[in-house]
């Protein structure tokens, strides 16, 4: 069951104001393995009397406690002792990774241990002084450029990579000073209940952090309430340009980082080992429901045949399966209907005349679990469905180009711009191409997520950044202070 598998104190409760409570309604969640098919735990269902609760806490605890009154050095001791506690829930937080995920357990076994360091990242930069920048005013005297927490804080997070988002957004809204309500997904809650149990260690004050488990039309109300100042939301396009105009509507403060259609272009001189293995990670890592996939593979027409055979044989070299046992490499997608998804989008790229290298259909050795094969799809334009949408899944569709101009058309011809790369020997081609490329994150021979470096998107890949210092003015108002003489802390 749930409570044994990752050791949860309270899965049938939620977590709001610094209690674990039960839900005013009497609906749950289950939670199912996308490997077995199974129902193998259930957590409480939030009502919108338990969101009204939530919000009702974060609101008192930014107005009135501690919590946002605090220096950042202050505040950084609460962040460090919960690196301590997350440091004690590493196998928890992996099996619950490969439980409701399926991510191969030997993976978020390994990933574990570094999850902590986002709080220990934004403890640092808590310290720093960030927060006030003295600057000369046009008309004499001094303006102080002061940085304040946004406020109450809505994190709603996804299901692919619940905890890696969800401490993208916690740790830089707290060392902020925000007080934050966190909302999973309904497919992936334990992550965030794991977590709430290490920030209440850690002796974060009452109402500063909370965890709501619901479904989306509660959480809907929750974006809805106008005490909320700001929603940082990940996932899918649609989702969030909704969210977007709801919060928006209000004026309230909105960061999105949603879809990608992400193009890996193979110039000329390419090393065909460092394509694929640049690629395949991002492709088959997640069984490729990363929204940062490198899914459109662009390669001169004359190489087409050696990077289709290549991929081709690594794709069927993938060790597809169980995620807990030794070897597997890739496990299952998240539920039925994104199995569907994928394969219905694997069909109608055969339809639009793209021609299979490699996979298309549920592995022979599984019949049972939401499992497909890693696919490659060959002989594709960049106007079929398959290298338009984002598909979600394990599937990769190779494009070819006849000029590097033409390259980078392909690249740029899509909605979406989250990330890219090129792979090249030449440092200088890289770094001019990379510049040509409207996406958020772009990388030369291979992808890099890096939580101290800014991540989001172009177009409808979002809004706003998340990571670096610039995750941390995210989750800040700007407020400028004009004084004749600065006060004595300021003062050189």
């Amino acid at each position: 069951m749930t409570d044994t598998l990752v050791n949860l104190a309270s899965p049938d409760k939620l977590f709001i104001g610094g209690e674990w409570t039960s839900s005013r309604g009497d609906a749950g969640i289950d939670i199912v393995s996308p490997s077995t098919e199974e129902t193998v735990g259930r957590v409480a269902m939030a009502s919108p009397a338990d969101m009204d609760l939530a919000v009702a806490a974060a609101r008192r605890a930014f107005d009135h406690g501690p919590w946002p009154r605090l220096t950042g050095a202050e505040r950084a001791v609460y962040l460090r002792r919960i690196v301590e506690e997350m440091g004690k829930r590493g196998d928890d937080f992996a099996r619950a990774f490969s439980m409701q995920v399926g991510m191969p357990y030997a993976h978020s076994r390994g990933m574990s241990p570094f999850l902590g360091g986002y709080f220990k990242y934004y403890a640092d930069l808590a310290e720093q002084n960030w927060q006030e920048e003295v600057r000369p005013a046009m008309a004499g005297g001094h303006a102080i450029v002061v940085r304040e927490p946004v406020g109450v804080v809505v994190a709603v997070v996804p299901w692919n990579a619940p905890l890696p988002t969800l401490a993208l957004k916690v740790a830089p809204a707290l060392a902020a000073g925000c007080t934050v309500i966190a909302k999973p997904s309904p497919e992936t809650p334990l992550e965030a209940m794991i977590l709430a149990e290490c920030i209440a260690a850690a002796g974060v004050p009452e109402g500063v952090f909370s965890v709501v488990t619901a479904d989306r039309d509660v959480s809907d109300y929750l974006i809805r309430k106008p005490e909320v100042d700001k929603v940082s939301f990940t996932g899918s396009t649609a989702a969030g340009e909704h969210i977007a105009s709801v919060v928006s509507a209000r004026s309230g403060r909105i960061t999105t980082e949603l879809g990608g259609k992400s193009a890996a272009i193979v110039l000329d001189d390419a090393d065909i080992g460092t394509v694929v293995g640049g690629v395949m990670s991002t492709l088959v890592g997640l069984c490729g429901q990363q929204c940062s996939a490198f899914s459109r593979i662009v390669v001169p027409r004359a190489l087409m045949g050696t990077v289709t055979d290549a991929f081709a044989a690594a794709m069927q070299s993938v060790v597809v399966g169980d995620p807990f046992q030794d070897g597997t490499q890739m496990g299952p997608l998240i539920a039925r209907r994104q199995h569907v998804r994928v394969l219905d989008y694997i069909e109608k790229g055969k339809a639009e005349g793209a021609r299979i290298a490699t996979g298309g259909g549920r592995p022979g050795h599984l019949d049972k679990g939401f499992f497909v094969e890693p696919t490659l799809f060959t002989d594709a334009s960049n106007d079929m469905v398959i290298a338009r949408e984002e598909i979600f899944g394990p599937v990769g569709t190779v494009i070819p180009y006849d000029s590097e101009e033409e390259a980078i058309a392909i690249a740029n011809d899509s909605i979406y711009g989250l990330s890219g790369g090129v792979f090249t020997q030449d440092t200088d081609r890289a770094y001019a191409i990379a510049r040509r490329i409207r996406t958020g994150n772009f990388g030369h021979n291979g992808r890099v997520i890096d939580y101290s470096i800014p991540y989001g998107g172009f177009k409808h890949s979002g809004v706003g950044r998340e990571g670096g210092m610039e995750g941390l003015h995210s989750f800040t108002e700007v407020k400028a202070v004009f004084m004749p003489e600065l006060p004595t802390h300021l003062r050189g």
